[in-house]
């Protein structure tokens, strides 16, 4: 029996939520499957991924095939680098300990550039929000500016220095 690690579908149209799942390569794509091994949704920045990494590891060293996106989700969490240092302390290149280490200082390097990431994306969003208000606000400011009646200039006649009615007068004399 081959065994993959997959994704399995759910979620709604157009929203697609996954299961990260070892199942048969013969069975359906939603279908029966050995161990659901994490989820994964892309519908957040950045997304979101849960994932038993020993779980997974264990699957991919009895022998299963991640697929492509799969394979992409392993390394990233780091269930790749994982077993790549499990079969170094299996051929003796590494002690456990020395595997542990690269591995808990590789996540903590992940951890920090997530980190960066999540903090760059929230200041990406404060700013737009910020520079949408500010638009908004002059917006406004012009509507209210050219929504007020603008004062009437009335002329009076007596204040007129020289003005239309003198010279009528004069040529009726």
């Amino acid at each position: 029996m081959s065994v993959k690690i997959r994704l399995q579908r759910h979620g709604k149209k157009g929203k697609p939520f996954y299961w990260i799942v070892a199942a048969d390569a013969r069975s359906k794509r939603d279908g029966k499957f050995l161990e659901k091994l994490g989820v994964y949704n892309p519908n957040t920045n950045p997304a979101t991924i849960e994932l038993d990494v020993d779980g997974s590891v264990t699957w991919l060293q009895n022998g299963a095939q991640p697929t492509e996106t799969a394979k992409r989700l392993l390394s990233y969490k780091g269930a790749m680098l994982k077993n790549h240092l499990a079969g170094g302390v299996r051929k003796g290149a590494l002690t456990e300990e020395q595997a542990e280490e690269k591995f808990n200082a590789w996540l903590e390097e992940k951890a920090s550039k997530v980190a960066a990431k999540e903090g760059d994306l929230s200041k990406a969003a404060a700013k737009a929000k910020a520079d949408a208000l500010a638009a908004e606000k002059a917006v406004n400011e012009a509507r209210i500016a050219a929504a007020q009646p603008e004062p009437e200039v009335v002329a009076d006649a007596e204040d007129a220095p020289g003005g239309v009615e003198a010279t009528a007068t004069d040529s009726e004399e």
